[in-house]
């Protein structure tokens, strides 16, 4: 970046008479610039699937700017919204993984004072549960929340393979641990779900979007990405705040997810971006968008504070019927690319 600088800040009057061609530096940093976004916002996913689509969102758009007109003031500026756009995630995420390792953390304690409690009341059964107890309690202190899940659904197989035996022997006090069991397991599975819905809009998030992508693939079943964004969003969250527009996309995403067919399916992609997979060819895609166009978009009502305002609202949309042969990403990529087709003879934030 400092030899970027250097040449974007270079007098055209007075070049440097030796070394390297400043344009084809300056061309090679840009594309290496770029690369370097996509690749950031590649992995902002996969190190947090629930939080870096907006990330990867955010970053993908910094880079079709740059694939534009470049300009000085426009590569600074990109640098500046790259350092908050990633300050912004690294809260977030830090944030969400504590509030996560509290939760499993929770759990493992009241574990392992049942498992205790019961080893108590049955002294043939103490010393294999007093060290399930040990074990779920070191676990407990690990602060890696994917190698404690891993640990744990481990533990949880071998507590119940305990449990069977107890009830071979004797059927008292197994109530109580039954139910013990039973609401650690619901709320392991309560925990996973969340793991694959986006925590604003409670859609399905992009991560779930992809892997049932893949799967119609491996089916090799007919289906159509179709892939909205909202026109004029940012101007929503500069005029009325962050909470008008965050109530807006809740709004938008039941309403969408209402009008569309049990089999298919709605996401959340990222910021203002929706996805829909369509179990159906290209017509049908068509008619599905078209109904969706009179009774999905247009006037919505917010109410902020003690104020009620309406906002009309429209979106660009894009939709591609998956091909033999393409992967995921190559049937999302022609769908976004269709949706910027539309929205670029009059884009607006």
């Amino acid at each position: 970046m400092i030899s970027l600088k250097k040449y974007l800040d270079m007098d055209p009057d007075n070049p440097r008479k030796s070394g390297p061609d400043p344009g084809e530096l300056l061309s090679a940093a840009l594309e290496s610039y770029g690369s370097t976004l996509l690749a950031v916002a590649r992995n902002g996913v996969r190190a947090c699937p629930a939080l870096g689509s907006d990330l990867q969102q955010a970053l993908e758009g910094l880079h079709r700017r740059l694939s534009c007109d470049v300009s000085p003031s426009l590569v600074r500026g990109t640098g500046r919204q790259v350092e908050e756009q990633l300050q912004q995630w690294a809260g977030r995420s830090a944030e969400y993984f504590r509030a996560k390792t509290s939760d499993v953390k929770e759990l493992l304690i009241t574990l392992a004072r049942t498992a205790e409690s019961m080893g108590n009341q049955d002294q043939r059964y103490a010393k294999r549960l007093g060290d399930f107890t040990t074990q779920l309690k070191t676990i407990a202190d690990l602060d890696d929340l994917a190698q404690m899940r891993a640990t744990l659904v481990k533990r949880a197989a071998e507590l119940k393979s305990c449990v069977d035996e107890m009830a071979q022997d004797s059927t008292k006090s197994l109530a109580q641990l039954r139910a013990e069991v039973t609401t650690y397991e619901t709320k392991l599975k309560r925990v996973e779900q969340l793991a694959f819905k986006d925590p604003l809009t409670g859609l399905a998030n992009r991560r779930s979007v992809e892997e049932r992508i893949e799967w119609r693939i491996s089916q090799e079943q007919m289906f159509c990405v179709v892939i909205l964004d909202l026109n004029r969003f940012k101007h929503v969250n500069d005029t009325h705040g962050h909470v008008a527009g965050d109530s807006l996309l809740r709004q938008f995403g039941q309403e969408l997810k209402s009008n569309i067919r049990p089999s298919d399916i709605v996401g959340r992609w990222g910021g203002d971006e929706f996805i829909m997979v369509l179990d159906c060819d290209l017509s049908g895609a068509r008619s599905q968008i078209e109904r969706m166009k009179k009774w999905v978009l247009g006037d919505y009502t917010l109410q902020v504070g003690t104020h009620t305002i309406k906002i009309r609202l429209d979106a660009s949309i894009g939709v591609a019927q998956w091909q033999p042969g393409e992967t995921a990403v190559q049937i999302t990529e022609r769908a976004d690319t269709s949706m910027y087709e539309v929205k670029e003879p009059s884009r607006s934030s």
